[in-house]
């Protein structure tokens, strides 16, 4: 479709190449350039291309590809890399306060192009600064401008060879001395060492290190962060009692040092206790404005939260480009047909439609989600920065926090298992490494474990809903609302437990708020049976914790999936139905929220008829038809869908990707510059000079 803008937006938006992807694009019910606009906005196109265009003119990004060099030159790369970001100062600290959703804009761009570089930023500037920042005093400001032109680089270490989920049980300590006004950080035994931190392997000066704060009279006052020098910036030696090593080679994102430290009665002044949630006096008196030691661990721990909804977005993207890939390829790779002259292109296959579409709606409902995930948590930082104290601040913690528990898991996992579909739905070429979806894979694999396990977060969630029920229950306390309202819904329970499966035709389940009405009778179905579980355990006699580990599998995991989908579902489908939609991308955007919400309430079918909201077959086949309706509907805008969310060619790096859809051309190119075309292996001589002779292989067997 032709496009309708003019002016700057329009600058903005260049036309694409012509070439085999031309008759997908020309068959598009909607301009591509709107819905970026309209997603997007003139502000933020500008930025992002800022960003690419200076990636691709600077030659110190030139691409190389992993396995083409060796671990250290491709860690040294990703730190100059990051060095020279910062440096070009694409988005000033002004512009970042006044649009903080810029910020992830300006992230998720570098993570188009190598999450080492991203991430390696992100440890430095967001998890490290902000932990000093948030958990920190005004004696700590003076390391801000450090942390921002890398006179220092950070890392942020919890995490011990020991313990990882269990973050109380760390086992390095601080002990305070009243005469020197120190405090002594110790590792007792290298099960104590910090480990699996990022940056800390080869490149970071300065740890916030958490340890076991002591008092004089030996009174442990719990987990605390510490500012610790770990390295001399100008020489990058270890300091005094700090062992640090590189932990080598990972499965991917290995532009990233992590590393792990051993200290050894590390002397550190006491103003460098991070002291917003505790407090040690010169004397030695330990000072806290919390009354709860519970709420204090996890106000210290709160800097995890921004962590979890970036990698919420760090997932979301690496789906986003598999998916273009996948779906280019798809659109100009051809194979069989209705006769033996005539190919047509894999996407014409409901098959493949059906394994790829549903993974494209994910992109755009999750991509909405972080966006507004990310902003929610703005809100309730700018609120703790305030020092507000009011009930809605407090609830609205809580309900955030059970919100990025169990994003983190949803997220990660859709893109572990979109990512794996991908790859397959490409076929023997999207296992060339060329194409990147094999780096895409093994780089989006540890969202599903850092920041927390996700299996461990779900629980968060799933025991925010169980109080909530508990609460209206055994203390009769009404109503249940929530700052964000994604609870609200739960005011009414025992009457949407009621409610049952009503659909007269297909034609009138290709709406989202049908899937949004029977999640919500899902997520009340299975926060009432884990509740039940929970009780009929207790009352079998096993203590909470036994109980609780006796109803995650089948309850209370399901509950917090469940729980967050349709939160998901209900964003996107309250964002696709909302007046300022234009009338052309109505219906594109209706067809995507409904492909998300049935696909992935598809996958509870069970429970549903389990339930009792579903009965009969005709249920279950029209859910089923439903999709793979608007599979058909979307496939003539696929190509134009990943039109709006592809980065350009530089930066998605898969010439079976390439915005010309010039598929075999480009991947002929990329392997021939791969290869050493009619050239003898380098080892062959040496085998053939030194070629072992089979009656002396016997005679020494």
């Amino acid at each position: 479709m032709a496009s309708p803008l003019e002016g700057g937006a329009d600058a903005l938006l260049l036309d694409l190449p012509r070439g085999p992807l031309q008759a997908y694009r020309a068959r598009a019910s909607f301009c591509w350039k709107e819905l970026v606009l309209f997603l997007e906005g003139e502000d933020v196109l500008r930025l992002k291309k800022t960003i690419f265009s200076t990636l691709e003119n600077d030659p110190l990004f030139a691409r190389s590809h992993e396995e083409d060099i060796s671990l250290d030159r491709y860690r040294e790369l990703s730190f100059l890399r990051c060095k020279r970001i910062i440096e070009y100062n694409l988005l000033p600290l002004e512009d970042m306060v006044a649009n903080p959703l810029w910020f992830q804009v300006f992230t998720n761009c570098l993570g188009m192009y190598d999450w080492s570089l991203a991430i390696r930023l992100l440890l430095n500037m967001v998890t490290f600064g902000l932990a000093i920042y948030n958990l920190g005093s005004e004696r700590h400001l003076k390391y801000l401008p450090k942390i921002f032109n890398m006179e220092i680089f950070g890392c942020f270490a919890v995490t011990e060879l020991s313990h990882g989920s269990n973050a109380k049980a760390i086992r390095t300590t601080a002990h305070y001395d009243p005469i020197t006004q120190e405090f002594i950080i110790h590792s007792p035994d290298f099960e104590a060492a910090k480990f699996w931190v990022g940056n800390m392997g080869k490149t970071a000066t300065h740890a916030v290190v958490f340890a076991q704060l002591y008092t004089p009279e030996g009174q442990c006052h719990g987990l605390h962060p510490f500012v610790v020098q770990i390295r001399n910036p100008k020489t990058l030696l270890p300091m005094p009692g700090v062992m640090i090593g590189d932990m080598g080679k990972k499965l991917g994102l290995n532009g990233i040092d992590n590393g792990f430290a051993m200290f050894h009665k590390v002397r550190i002044p006491r103003q460098d206790l991070l002291n917003r949630n505790g407090e040690v006096t010169l004397e030695g008196t330990y000072v806290t404005p919390f009354k709860d030691d519970r709420q204090r661990f996890g106000a210290s721990l709160g800097t995890l939260s921004m962590g979890r909804v970036a990698i919420v977005g760090m997932s979301t993207v690496n789906l986003k480009l598999a998916v273009s890939i996948a779906l280019r390829f798809s659109a100009t790779r051809c194979q069989f047909g209705p006769s033996d002259e005539e190919e047509v292109p894999v996407l014409e296959y409901q098959m493949q439609q059906w394994r790829l579409l549903p993974y494209l709606a994910a992109v755009y409902a999750l991509d909405h989600f972080s966006k507004s995930l990310f902003l929610d948590l703005v809100d309730l930082q700018q609120g703790l920065m305030g020092k507000d104290q009011s009930a809605r601040q407090a609830e609205l913690g809580r309900e955030i926090h059970a919100l990025v528990s169990a994003s983190k898991p949803l997220a990660s996992w859709t893109a572990q298992k979109g990512i794996q579909e991908c790859r397959e739905a490409c076929g023997g070429h999207g296992y060339l490494a060329v194409n990147r979806l094999g780096d895409l894979r093994n780089d989006n694999d540890p969202n599903c474990t850092y920041e927390g396990d996700n299996n461990i977060l779900l629980q968060q969630t799933s025991s925010y809903l169980l109080s909530l029920l508990a609460s209206r229950i055994e203390r009769k306390r009404h109503p249940t609302k929530s700052p964000l309202k994604t609870v609200d819904f739960l005011e009414a329970y025992p009457e949407i437990l009621g409610q049952r499966f009503s659909c007269p035709s297909i034609n009138s389940c290709l709406d989202s708020s049908v899937p949004l009405a029977a999640y919500e009778w899902l997520v009340c179905y299975l926060l009432l049976e884990s509740y039940q579980k929970l009780n009929e355990e207790k009352r079998s006699g096993r203590n909470d914790f036994e109980a609780r580990n006796n109803s995650q599998v089948y309850y209370c995991r399901p509950l917090a999936l469940a729980f967050l989908e349709l939160t998901v579902v209900r964003r996107f489908h309250e964002y696709t139905h909302q007046p300022s939609v234009p009338p052309p991308l109505r219906a594109i955007l209706g067809r995507l929220s409904a492909l998300y919400a049935l696909w992935t309430l598809s996958q509870h079918m069970a429970l549903l008829y389990q339930g009792g909201y579903f009965s009969g077959e005709e249920a279950g086949k029209m859910i089923q038809n439903a999709i793979l309706t608007l599979c058909s509907q979307l496939k003539d805008d696929a190509v134009a869908l990943v039109d709006v969310i592809a980065p350009p060619d530089f930066v998605l790096d898969s010439p079976i990707g390439r915005a010309d859809g010039e598929l075999y051309k480009n991947l002929w190119t990329a392997v021939l510059q791969e290869s050493e075309v009619l050239k003898r292996p380098s080892w062959w001589l040496e085998f053939t000079v030194n070629k072992p002779r089979v009656g002396s292989l016997k005679s020494k067997l």
